[in-house]
């Protein structure tokens, strides 16, 4: 008897039999489309989380790709402040195919796991270094809470987290795609969306490299950049951007989003050609993380710059800035 169930359950297999009847072994099904990961970080008002990037884990007696010491004392830092969780803004090991980098990575990190402070990674181009496929192993090996999301999201408390991988497209693609429906679907009771990824969409460096170092904006994060610039008037919850890729520390003001450029992580940093209008304004190499406090409709963002005189740390705030809920109401001191 026919059986329209029956049918389509034999239309399935026709595939799969045909394979067989060919001599081949196995029958492979195509896969489905990977759905980027959504996190839950059980948190509560006020919490305070750490971002900063371009810290090179490598081998700690090569002082070409990264200053050891500085790296070092940064993480050690980070764990005395002891932070809901930290967000890397890319560049975490210097060549993410190398195995060796990610086991410095394991050994300079360990306390952390110790005190069990979950991180949220963004990838750098270094990360991406080599064999790709070898490298997002080692990658994935180290945050397998991800599930292979190369882009995804983390909820915590009153804010959002949309971490971004910048060696994809972030407006256009499946990843642009998730994004908008992200940025469409913002729950009711965020706060702050924090949009973490590599590539900065402002920087007052440029591939000029005048003081040694530097990387201009690239059309990609200037049209993201503008996505949320255009969104913001019309978003209740606050757009703050935090990138890396520039190895020293920057603020900028546009359309209601504040962004930072955190790359002060141990990458070697240099000097910048700040524009005069960049809100702050530093001719120094500064070494850093950025301290960020979460509370009810408001939170505070402090640059923690390190200096190292002869191993011993000197640890400064240069800036520190205010930035409400409402894009109308935002405060901003520098100190």
């Amino acid at each position: 008897m026919y059986s329209p169930r029956r049918f389509f359950l034999l239309t399935l297999s026709l595939p799969c039999l045909l394979v067989a009847l060919l001599g081949f072994t196995e029958c492979t099904k195509k896969p489905t489309a990977h759905s980027p990961v959504d996190l839950q970080l059980k948190a509560s008002v006020p919490f305070r989380f750490v971002a900063y990037g371009d810290t090179r884990f490598h081998d700690p007696t090569d002082t070409d790709a990264a200053n050891p010491p500085v790296r070092q004392a940064l993480v050690k830092a980070i764990a005395e402040v002891n932070p809901a969780f930290v967000c890397f803004t890319g560049d975490i090991v210097y060549n993410g195919n190398d195995a060796n980098d990610w086991k410095v990575w394991d050994d300079e990190t360990s306390i952390w796991r110790d005190q069990k402070i979950p991180v949220y990674p963004a990838l750098g181009n270094h990360d991406l270094h080599g064999d790709e496929k070898i490298a997002l192993g080692n990658y994935f090996q180290r945050f397998p809470d991800l599930k292979n999301s190369r882009y995804y999201s983390v909820r915590a408390a009153n804010t959002l987290v949309l971490v971004l991988d910048s060696a994809l497209d972030e407006v256009g693609g499946v990843q642009g795609q998730w994004l908008a429906g992200k940025l469409d679907n913002i729950p009711s009771d965020v706060d702050f969306v924090f949009l973490m990824f590599h590539h900065p969409p402002y920087t007052s460096s440029s591939d000029a490299k005048t003081f040694g170092g530097g990387h201009s904006a690239r059309p990609t994060e200037q049209m993201l950049a503008k996505v949320l610039e255009d969104r913001q008037p019309h978003t209740r919850a606050r757009f703050v951007v935090f990138s890396g890729h520039v190895h020293n520390y920057e603020r900028h003001e546009h359309g209601g989003v504040t962004y930072f450029v955190s790359g002060g992580g141990a990458a070697h940093a240099y000097p910048i050609e700040r524009d005069p209008a960049d809100p702050f304004q530093s001719k120094a190499v500064n070494y850093h993380y950025l301290l960020v406090e979460v509370d009810h409709q408001r939170l505070t963002v402090t640059m923690n710059r390190l200096e190292l005189n002869n191993g011993k740390a000197l640890w400064t705030q240069p800036d520190s800035v205010m930035i409400a809920a409402s894009a109308s109401t935002s405060a901003a001191s520098a100190r």
